[in-house]
């Protein structure tokens, strides 16, 4: 995964702005498998890069509780790999961005993923999935014709 954008605040004493939309895109042509596996990738990062989207935790009657649960959704939607391409690059200037080269589905060894995109110029990296964060209206423009990942 390239980290693209800080999203943390610029001191300890400012609260993180909270982005009112999370959305995942992945490669359409992905099998089921891989295409989980790519947006479970993207959602890991998201969290611990955006870790104030974490609700509350959920509490039974009994007192039992649940870790909280991020409460305004992730969609995971689809789109061809042009397409992530492109949404990659139009909404770096406009979001924190968290994406995930092919290169990572080649392996299970991290080393040899760094090193295999950084052998790479960034133009000709190819994706899987593309996770965005960000105002609700931002996010509606650049994801609002791709449909959900079915």
């Amino acid at each position: 995964m390239l980290l693209q954008t800080e999203a943390h605040p610029a001191n300890d004493t400012e609260a993180p702005r909270k982005p009112e939309r999370c959305v995942i895109v992945v490669d359409e042509a992905l099998p089921p498998g891989k295409a989980s596996n790519a947006a479970a990738v993207v959602a890991f990062t998201l969290g611990q890069r955006h870790s104030h989207l974490v609700g509350a935790p959920l509490r039974e009657r009994d007192g039992t509780t649940h870790p909280g649960l991020i409460p305004i959704g992730i969609p995971v939607l689809k789109a061809t790999a042009h397409q992530l391409s492109e949404l990659r690059e139009k909404s770096l200037a406009h979001c924190d961005v968290v994406d995930f080269p092919v290169q990572g589905q080649a392996t299970t060894d991290y080393d040899a993923f760094m090193n295999a995109v950084q052998a790479l110029s960034g133009e000709s990296l190819q994706y899987l999935a593309v996770g965005l964060v960000g105002t609700r209206n931002r996010i509606g423009k650049l994801v609002g014709g791709f449909s959900l990942f079915a």
